[in-house]
């Protein structure tokens, strides 16, 4: 079974996803202006992603025998699409990180379900990450 520290980062992962989706959603309702209309669309569809990841990373970690976590890490909105945009590509590189650490944890413990399921959505993570650096270019 997972070790203690896999499932710390599976429910460190479930507040990231949480986070964002929230973050997202709040985001794509409250931006504006031109800038604003392009942007808006793509950043309902990501939120809806987001929160398809904290559910398969939850029932991964509910069924390694660990208790998903319901707070979602601190929600940071921005005011400005510019100022959304950075807080938003601040996260995914967090993201990034967190998984491909997990990806590396997951090898050691020769846990390849879990491994697939980071690699996965570090695929995702990444996309959205590229999008957000596409909008601040």
């Amino acid at each position: 079974m997972a070790s203690e520290k896999l499932k710390e980062m599976l429910n460190e992962a479930i507040a990231k996803e949480l986070a964002v989706s929230i973050q997202y959603m709040w985001q794509h309702v409250q931006v504006s202006g031109l800038s604003g209309e392009t942007v808006k669309d793509e950043i309902k569809k990501i939120s809806i992603v987001e929160m398809k990841h904290a559910e398969a990373f939850a029932e991964r970690l509910s069924y390694l025998g660990g208790i998903p976590t319901t707070k979602p890490e601190t929600i940071n909105v921005g005011k400005s699409v510019q100022q959304m945009m950075e807080i938003d590509k601040k996260a995914e590189e967090e993201a990034i990180q967190l998984y491909k650490a997990a990806i590396t944890l997951a090898e050691q413990e020769n846990d390849s379900t879990t491994r697939k399921l980071f690699v996965n959505i570090l695929a995702d993570e990444e996309e959205h990450h590229d999008f957000f650096s596409r909008v601040l270019e």
